[in-house]
Formats: C-alpha cells, sequence, structure tokens
C-alpha cells in the first residue's frame, strides 16, 4: 500500500484560513498535521510564515515543522521523501495524514509526481544570480523572456528564484520550462520516463474567499506578524554565524526585511512592499490552482465549511 493511500489534502491561497480549519478536521477525524509548506521547515522562521503555535502544535500533532536549519535547503524530492515517511508514521498509529498549505510544487509534486527537470547546477545559479545582481532583476527577466515568453509572463521579475530556475533549464536542457511542464500536466508517465509517477490519487480541497476578503486579510496577517515581533525575528536570523540559504533568503517578507536591515531603507515603503508581494504570491497560487481540477473548490467563510470538506474529501 502506498505511504500516501490515507492522505487527504487542504489547500488554498495565503491567509485563506486553512490551519485553522485544519486543526478541527483532524480531531474530527483522527488526523494528523503535515505541512505542505516550503518555509515553515526551518527552525528560526516562525512569525513570518504563520507557523502553527505550540499550542495549536499540542493540540494537534504536526510534521515537517522545525527540521531544516536555515541555511539548508530542500528540493521538492527531498520534501516529498520526508512527506512519505510521516504518512507512513501517522498511518502506523491509525491515524489520517492531512497536507495543509499551499507551496504550489509541493502540491503538484503530489498530485501530479516529481517534474521531469535536471537537477540544480550550482554553478550555473550562482552565475545567474551574480547576473541579477549586477544587471538588475528586469534585464534578467528579459533574458527569459527571449527564451520563454509563456513562462516569463507568468513570472514576476522579482521572482529572481524562479527566473534563474527558468533560464537554468533552458541552458540545461535546451528547452522553455513551460514545455516541459506541459508534458508534466498532460503526457503519460510511460511516455515521460525521466518523470516520477504522482505517489497516489489524493483527495484535495483547495479554500476559496472572494479576492478582496482574501486581500484584506493578507494586510491585516501583515500588520500582526510585524507587531509580533517579525523584524526581531529577522534581525536574529541575519546575524547567526551561516549565511542564509537561498530559498530561505527568498522568503515573502523576509527578504524585504532583509533588504531593510541591510540598506537601512523606508519603514512604510517596506511595510508597502511585504503585503504588495504577499498579495502577488496569493495571486499566482489562485492560477495554479485554476490548473488543478482536480482540487475541489470549498467556500472558506461558509458556516459548514468543515463539513464541506469532509463530504469533498469523501470522509
Amino acid at each position: 500500500m502506498s505511504a500516501f493511500e490515507q492522505a487527504l489534502i487542504l489547500t488554498g491561497p495565503t491567509a485563506c484560513g486553512k490551519s485553522a480549519l485544519a486543526l478541527d478536521l483532524c480531531e474530527r477525524i483522527g488526523g494528523e498535521v503535515v505541512a505542505l509548506d516550503s518555509m515553515t521547515v526551518y527552525r528560526g522562521m516562525d512569525i513570518g510564515t504563520a507557523k502553527p503555535s505550540r499550542a495549536d502544535r499540542s493540540r494537534v500533532p504536526h510534521h515537517l515543522l522545525d527540521v531544516l536549519d536555515p541555511w539548508e535547503s530542500l528540493t521538492v524530492a527531498g520534501w516529498l521523501e520526508r512527506a512519505e515517511a510521516a504518512c507512513v508514521d501517522i498511518s502506523a498509529r491509525g491515524n489520517r495524514p492531512i497536507f495543509v498549505g499551499g507551496t504550489p510544487f509541493y502540491l503538484k509534486a503530489l498530485l501530479h509526481g516529481l517534474f521531469p527537470g535536471p537537477p540544480a547546477d550550482e554553478a550555473l545559479r550562482s552565475t545567474l544570480e551574480a547576473d541579477a545582481a549586477r544587471d538588475g532583476v528586469d534585464a534578467l527577466h528579459a533574458r527569459l523572456a527571449a527564451v520563454d515568453a509563456k513562462t516569463a509572463a507568468r513570472l514576476h521579475p522579482n521572482d529572481v528564484r524562479r527566473v534563474v530556475r527558468a533560464l537554468e533549464i533552458h541552458a540545461l536542457t535546451g528547452k522553455p520550462i513551460s514545455a516541459l511542464q506541459t508534458t508534466w500536466d498532460t503526457a503519460s508517465f510511460a511516455e515521460s520516463p525521466e518523470a516520477a509517477p504522482p505517489p497516489a490519487r489524493i483527495p484535495a480541497v483547495k479554500l476559496e474567499l472572494p479576492r478582496e476578503v482574501l486581500y484584506d486579510r493578507i494586510n491585516r496577517r501583515v500588520t500582526s506578524m510585524l507587531e509580533a515581533g517579525f523584524l526581531d525575528e529577522v534581525r536574529r536570523l541575519r546575524e547567526l554565524a551561516q549565511l542564509l540559504s537561498r530559498e530561505a533568503r527568498q522568503a515573502l517578507g523576509y527578504r524585504e526585511l532583509l533588504d531593510y536591515l541591510d540598506t537601512g531603507g523606508d519603514w512604510d515603503a517596506t511595510v508597502t512592499l511585504i503585503r504588495i508581494h504577499t498579495r502577488q504570491f496569493a495571486k499566482r497560487q489562485l492560477t495554479w490552482f485554476r490548473h488543478m481540477p482536480v482540487c475541489v473548490p470549498v467556500d472558506a467563510l461558509a458556516p459548514d465549511a468543515a463539513d464541506r470538506v469532509l463530504t469533498a474529501w469523501g470522509v
């Protein structure tokens, strides 16, 4: 039996209420949370990632939180291996693994298998990142547009990590990442042997909110995080003996606050930028979810939202 046989998925954009609803659902069906999030894996990155509180974690067991130091990196394949081990552990106790989070690539790996792209080339990445620092992010984005207009239209120039990855894949394979992703979405895995098949058919629900409600929640969440000491958290991370990994530095809010501390920028402008970038990320999440029809939509504001999720899961 697949390790994911009993698993369920609760996803949706940032600030839509996934974590709170997941606690109720876990208590109702004997579930344990497996974090579907690329940033809550890092120790010390708590406030800015909206990591579940100690009270929430004592109420319901959580997995794949605080498993790496912030100077380490984690690939999608590495996360999937850890997720499989967590599911085996949870199922052995007779409980249900419930994936909760909104990291698109992790979600897609669960639903469609691993992306058939080449492994990272650290030297090439370093060169591309140096080009972005020297010439500016817009120049790097223009290079991507010249070889992969479809991906460039989807990625914001400030999303340097993904722009670099797209250019890296083109340089290594001679093919645009958009073409490989189309294969990932539509081709059978027998025809694409370099892609790992999906681990299991996992029932998935995506929470939905009206756009204006979602954006208001995001703005208020940023304010709450800053009031809770987000800047001090980033300052402590900045003072660690080892530099933060590329992935950790790109986390929403952390990147902007690190820039603020490094350059002594304008505080109000920094806060505004965090809100804008978080809303842009939520918009990108929504675009991803629209291309994942297996995710059943549920109104997050419905008074019986938990019952609707259970029905959609078939539980």
